[in-house]
């Protein structure tokens, strides 16, 4: 039962070549920077990383990207990062870009087993080419395809022994979907508490959906981009 594993490199030693990973955070909120970190150290290739965004040029996933690591990404947002420009424009990436919403309900929908739902965003754009329209009550929706992944890797800020976690405010983000939408999920944690210490009404994600615990030693706090007045 305790799903505590020592390092973060350990927890990503099995992650292998050409994988699909889910990866938690909204702009660099909430984003597993240990967990990435590891995976730039390990060197992994040709990994297709479903995430909101692409972190930006040195942080989060565009670590992963500088390093030539990443093969498709799978976003709803990508305006902050100028090395996924460049490698997007010189055909060296491969990407979908996906409506910010039906994102988060194809990842929900992964996790509930749901093979695919009808959704109006995005009809009568580039979105919708290739799939499949049907008309409901007067209005055309699109078929969209539920994700899976091989490994989902979020952030939490505290979990207990078990893999019962909770995340604080907006962190929360993608990452609770994630985990119950890929066959293994790695949380890293800011706190780790013994079973019975977190309140069972203030839990997130249950721990049935967790396999691996990370305790990160400390946390960098970024903002994407900083607008000030004049």
């Amino acid at each position: 039962m305790d799903k505590v594993f020592a390092s973060a490199a350990e927890a990503v030693a099995d992650i292998q070549d050409g994988m699909t990973l889910l990866v938690g955070g909204f702009g660099l909120v909430g984003i597993p920077e240990h967990l990435i970190e590891a995976l730039r150290m390990r060197g992994t290739s040709g990994l297709s990383c479903v995430s909101n965004n692409c972190g930006v040029d040195d942080w989060g996933l565009g670590l992963l990207l500088q390093n030539r690591q990443i093969k498709k990404m799978v976003s709803s947002y990508v305006g902050e990062n100028k090395e996924f420009e460049r490698q997007f424009l010189s055909g060296e990436l491969e990407v979908e870009l996906v409506p910010q919403g039906t994102l988060a309900e194809r990842l929900r929908a992964g996790g509930a087993g749901i093979p695919a739902f009808y959704t109006p965003a995005g009809v009568g754009t580039a979105v919708a080419e290739g799939k499949e329209t049907r008309t409901f009550d007067g209005r055309e929706y699109l078929l969209e395809q539920g994700i899976r992944g091989d490994f989902a890797l979020v952030k939490g800020w505290k979990a207990d022994r078990y893999g019962n976690v909770i995340y604080r405010e907006t962190a929360r983000n993608f990452n609770p979907m994630m985990c119950a939408a890929a066959k293994v999920t790695i949380v890293e944690v800011e706190e780790l508490v013994e079973p019975g210490e977190l309140d069972a009404n203030s839990i997130h994600t249950p721990g049935i959906y967790v396999q691996r615990v990370v305790v990160g030693d400390h946390y960098e706090k970024r903002i994407e981009r900083r607008t000030t007045r004049g």
